[in-house]
């Protein structure tokens, strides 16, 4: 049995990548594309120019960094997490770490696209933080947002400006992309706060430390139990927040994290099945398989077999 000690990880080239004696996802990190030496937590550039140098991320990968995307020509598919989303003028794309991801491309595809690191953007706005932002919150927001035309419009002039600041070399350019960014996001906060599903009140802030205890303990703590008691909360309560917000239980919550993740793995070519049920925790084979049927309607093995 493959054990997860044995898992060697390394960065070379701006790749991450895991080896067990098999081909692994590649995680990109943001010095994998061009970048100016002094901004290397930063990445702008205009979605073709991009594609032609980096004809690779076409390929299924994933990234250590946040990503924005927006496309103003062209058509396609892009596939996050294995939900399949089309892509049209005014599809916008907002990417947290981790994610998995790939692309179907039409040849007359444009747009923006911007790479940002975690830490560059928390250290420069001390208590203002990333994650804050409801549409980097939890795995169950959608990653998509397609603009209406009065929308494209407002915000193509913010994308304009940032490709700009980035191709030229004046004073605190880094203190300009950064709050040009800024700027962005707090237009698709607005955008996407006036969704039906979206609105923000005291449920939606538990259920984002749900969310970052989930992701943090998904592989020993399965259990809703075990979460309402970290949040100091009745199960009777977190299942609440659960079923109000997203109307389903909280340990179909807990097990849609450990299901994305159990996919993840399954789309590395090599590792085994065996091997992805003890990745996630799981001693028992047979059981990781039967609780994946449960919530996929397939096998482990059906589910590789149709990637």
């Amino acid at each position: 049995m493959l054990q997860r000690q044995n898992f060697l990880k390394f960065a070379k080239n701006g790749i991450i990548r895991t080896f067990s004696n098999m081909s692994k996802l590649p995680i990109y990190q943001i010095r994998k594309f061009y970048c100016d030496s002094n901004e290397n937590d930063l990445y702008v550039n205009d979605f073709k120019s991009h594609l032609q140098a980096n004809a690779f991320i076409e390929a299924t990968h994933s990234h250590n960094f946040y990503l924005l995307v927006l496309f103003i020509h062209g058509s396609g598919s892009h596939t996050i997490d294995f939900d399949r989303f089309d892509i049209t003028p005014g599809s916008l794309y907002f990417l947290k770490p981790g994610q998995v991801h790939s692309w179907q491309l039409s040849q007359d595809i444009d747009g923006y696209i911007a790479f940002y690191s975690q830490e560059v953007y928390n250290l420069y706005f001390g208590s203002k933080k990333l994650e804050d932002y409801s549409f980097y919150g939890t795995s169950s927001n959608t990653p998509q947002l397609v603009l209406a035309h009065e929308q494209l419009a407002q915000l193509r002039p913010y994308f304009d400006l940032l490709i700009r600041e980035g191709k030229g070399q004046q004073t605190k350019k880094a203190d300009q992309l950064l709050n040009i960014l800024d700027c962005i996001h707090i237009e698709i906060e607005r955008w996407y706060e006036s969704g039906e599903h979206h609105s923000t009140t005291t449920y939606h802030f538990k259920l984002n430390t749900l969310k970052h205890l989930v992701d943090s303990h998904y592989k020993d703590g399965k259990t809703p139990a075990f979460y309402a008691e970290k949040m100091n909360m009745s199960l009777k309560h977190l299942n609440r927040i659960c079923k109000d917000v997203l109307n389903i239980t909280a340990t179909e919550f807990i097990y849609r994290r450990v299901i994305l993740e159990s996919k993840r793995l399954l789309s590395v070519k090599g590792m085994t099945v065996n091997a992805v049920a003890t990745a996630l925790g799981y001693e028992n084979y047979s059981y990781f398989t039967k609780v994946f049927k449960k919530y996929t309607g397939q096998t482990p093995q059906q589910f590789r077999k149709g990637l």
